[in-house]
């Protein structure tokens, strides 16, 4: 096997295929992996870097484990410094801090079961403070795309490591953005779960009430693999939650934000016309699209920096910080110590809690079945003028960012097309914590630019009576994994018709001649789900292809022709909601 011939970037579904195909071992994997990140040194991605003495017994690891029964068998990865590795140092991006830990953080562990590969530990801000990627003793990281830019922070080094081809997909923590906006500055797909759904037990503590474990990779698809190894309750972690995430799917709504939008820096003029290049292309997917009042997200976002939740983070840190002065970053130390502000009093906090649980609210009802699209970041920067100013610059980083931890919202920032050469740009979804689902099937659509059943294991159902929304049947689709797409329109050549039974269904007909358009759902059902589906379906109705009127064909109900027979033709009615029994 070659190394050489390896893609610049690294995909987990494109190793498995080199391994089962025998084009590519782990071991040579690795191998190239190290001299990549040797060559790439000054890019400052690594604090722990790829070694094969530390990487070695993972290697030997795999001869007991099951390709074919190991999800993650030989895929290689990066953890963030702030995420513990046993037997590897755990620095937080602070060599006064280190500590070496004695187990795996919950999630590693159940990454190396899975047969993934630990390569080592990345740069971050320290702390995990900082949206920039500048902010630690370790170097700055340089931007994978343009090393005068910064990279985004706080999980610098792991967004980095996956865009210059030194792992298949990493792993970075989430408190304020630092999984996303990283991901948006290094053309990656940067996935937050909502809070508690992967385990953040043996992670060292920005926000513990707000921390998230992210992941950094070239795919939604990649991503997802790697959430099905690491999702699931710890009972040893006390911020630990079951929240299952369900097959992708599209919602029934895209919302935007009617207040104006601001950009800033050097390339404010090119991230707005990137932003209005994405508002273009998401409207074009034909989901409704609904503009939405979010002034309340900044005041929200407010509370984490200037509000009295940084003093979380001093609880966490202050009696390090106290303890050990001048040797903590001091854009850190600033931002660390103003936690300490007597005015943060407890019931101060308290205020802060009851204005966030109205504004949480007011954000999940507005993104009920609907997935709220924003920029990933407000602007970038050279690394040189983040340097001159480093905290008006990271504020303005996390201008759309901020706001989702505290609001209880998961996130994914996906590529939208490039600013400019060399400076991608992203755009960020976010909605409740129980519709992961919708932002992952709405990111594959956008990214494949077709409003389409997001996963393979779905289909696109086509429905037209009793089984639409508000109606005696729409239990059953639920009841069967269905969840809503949108409404739509059949092409101009069918019936629709009233059939004598009790209670009255409507059967639809393809007619040659004398057609309409008639009004229906669609609905995302997963194949698993489908034949038992079916076959409920009493004659002469069942399940077939109905042609929508932009052309596609979908399966959905259909009705025998021999009913039109006896039945009311009610086609003028344009659809079922418009028929009174």
């Amino acid at each position: 096997m070659k190394t050489m011939n390896l893609p610049k970037t690294l995909s987990i579904l494109d190793l498995r295929e080199k391994y089962r195909s025998g084009l590519l071992t782990p071991e040579a994997l690795v191998s190239e992996i190290i001299s990549r990140a040797e060559a790439d040194r000054d890019y400052n991605i690594w604090i722990t870097p790829p070694a094969q003495e530390s990487i070695q017994p993972f290697l030997d690891g795999l001869k007991e484990k099951d390709p074919e029964t190991s999800p993650l068998w030989g895929i290689p990865f990066a953890l963030k410094d702030n995420i513990d590795l046993a037997g590897i140092p755990t620095t937080a991006g602070c060599p006064e801090y280190t500590y070496h830990p004695d187990e795996d953080a919950t999630i590693i562990h159940r990454l190396i079961e899975a047969g993934a590969i630990p390569l080592g530990k990345t740069n971050l801000d320290q702390f995990a403070t900082g949206l920039v990627g500048t902010r630690s003793p370790y170097g700055e990281a340089k931007n994978a795309l343009n090393p005068d830019l910064i990279s985004g922070g706080s999980s610098s080094g792991s967004a980095v490591a996956v865009a210059r081809g030194q792992a298949a997909f990493s792993l970075g923590t989430d408190t304020a953005g630092s999984g996303r906006v990283p991901a948006g500055l290094n053309r990656l797909i940067g996935y937050k779960p909502s809070l508690g759904a992967w385990p953040v037990k043996g992670v060292v503590p920005a926000c513990a009430s707000l921390d998230c474990v992210t992941v950094f990779a070239h795919s939604i698809e990649d991503a997802m693999l790697v959430d099905e190894v690491v999702r699931g309750f710890d009972e040893s972690d006390p911020w630990s939650r079951s929240v299952k995430r369900r097959t992708s799917a599209l919602p029934e709504k895209i919302c935007l934000l009617k207040e104006p939008l601001s950009f800033y820096g050097p390339f404010a003029e090119q991230y707005e016309k990137a932003w209005e290049t994405a508002v273009t292309e998401v409207k074009k997917l034909g989901l409704p699209v609904e503009y939405i009042d979010g002034s309340y997200l900044s005041e929200a976002a407010a509370v984490l920096y200037d509000g009295p939740w940084v003093a979380e983070r001093w609880a966490a840190l202050g009696e390090f910080i106290t303890a050990h002065e001048q040797t903590v970053f001091p854009v850190t130390e600033t931002v660390l110590r103003s936690g300490a502000k007597p005015e943060y009093t407890a019931a101060s906090l308290f205020k802060a809690m009851h204005k966030l649980q109205s504004f949480k609210q007011k954000a999940h009802q507005q993104l009920k079945n609907a997935v709220l699209i924003m920029p990933t970041a407000g602007g970038t920067w050279t690394r040189e003028e983040v340097r001159e100013n480093p905290i008006e610059t990271n504020s303005k980083m996390g201008l759309y960012t901020n706001h989702c931890n505290l609001l209880d919202l998961c996130a994914v920032n996906i590529p939208a097309k490039d600013a400019g050469s060399e400076l991608p740009f992203g755009i960020t979804l976010f909605s409740g914590p129980e519709n992961e689902h919708l932002i992952t099937g709405l990111s594959k659509a956008f990214l494949t630019g077709k409003s389409q059943p997001a996963n393979e294991t779905s289909v696109l159902l086509a429905v037209c009576g009793l089984h639409m929304r508000g109606f005696a049947l729409e239990k059953q689709m639920k009841e069967h994994g269905a969840s809503f797409v949108r409404e739509a329109r059949t092409a101009p050549f069918y019936k629709l018709v009233s059939l004598d039974t009790v209670p009255r269904k409507p059967g639809l007909i393809r007619s040659g001649v004398d057609g309409a358009s008639i009004e229906l759902e669609l609905w995302n059902m997963p194949l698993s789900e489908l034949g038992y589906f079916s076959s409920l379906i009493p004659a002469p109705l069942g399940i077939g292809k109905v042609e929508l009127e932009d052309g596609t064909v979908v399966p959905g109900f259909i009705c025998e022709g021999v009913a039109a027979e006896t039945a009311d033709d009610i086609s003028h009615l344009g659809g079922w909601r418009n028929y009174k029994q």
